[in-house]
């Protein structure tokens, strides 16, 4: 399992192209008739800096710093097959089997919180699920008139403290720095290799051209040959 955590934790680092204070990520994996699993995954983290940055939401990390976003979003794949075989180890070691999870790295810790409760499926759960969680852990919400209502329900409920929960911490296996490093040199590889691919397209491009006024050029010069001929038998 500290494998497992170690490569949550790395997975975690490359996604993230900017120095950092604090992620907080939250998945749940659902067990579905037939061996399907369905579940969900989504993390923040808060910018580093002197002046208090909103947390940034992985899903926008693409679009703001213009990072392929099909190749960013295999990497948010990866990380969260990780999750369901960290969970797969629960199975096998026949431990009790947690339903979602929320992991935060902070001042050079790492925290697992696994807990039991179960998912619901109805319309809008995941929705509700997210409005909650972000306001236990990111200290947001209720800017929007739906959310305060989620959240005004929620803290008047008397299902906060029955939910089961256990804890997972231990260190930071890896400095932050540099997997920023790490993942900067990424973009820098893919972006010398997608010029290069623009380079060859470019000599390709111009070596097509040259091979059509080549063309052209001879068919102008037969077309004026057969027009002299034409003219020739024309004075005969």
């Amino acid at each position: 399992m500290r494998d497992k955590y170690e490569k949550i934790q790395t997975c975690l680092f490359d996604l993230i192209p900017e120095k950092w204070e604090e992620i907080y990520l939250y998945a749940s994996v659902v067990d579905r008739p037939g061996d399907v699993q369905t579940g969900e995954m989504y993390f923040y983290y808060l910018p580093k800096g002197l002046l208090k940055k909103k947390p940034v939401n992985v899903y926008e990390v693409p679009k703001k710093f213009n990072i392929n976003e099909t190749e960013y979003l295999k990497m948010v794949d990866v990380l969260y097959q990780t999750i369901k075989d960290l969970r797969q180890d629960f199975i096998d070691t026949e431990q009790d089997l947690w339903t979602n999870l929320t992991i935060s790295i902070a001042n050079c810790r790492f925290k697992v919180e696994f807990c039991y409760n179960k998912i619901s499926q109805e319309e809008y759960a995941s929705y509700v699920r997210h409005v909650i969680w972000r306001y236990n852990y990111l200290h947001i919400g209720g800017e929007i008139k739906e959310d305060r209502k989620i959240l005004e329900k929620y803290l008047n409920s008397d299902k906060i403290e029955k939910v089961k929960k256990e804890e997972y911490q231990t260190g930071m296996y890896l400095k932050n720095m540099n997997n920023v490093v790490g993942f900067d040199r990424e973009i820098q590889a893919a972006q010398e290799k997608q010029k290069e691919q623009e380079i060859k397209a470019a000599e390709l491009e111009e070596k097509r051209n040259k091979k059509r006024q080549e063309k052209a050029k001879k068919e102008e010069e037969k077309r004026r040959q057969e027009e002299e001929k034409n003219k020739n038998q024309i004075l005969k």
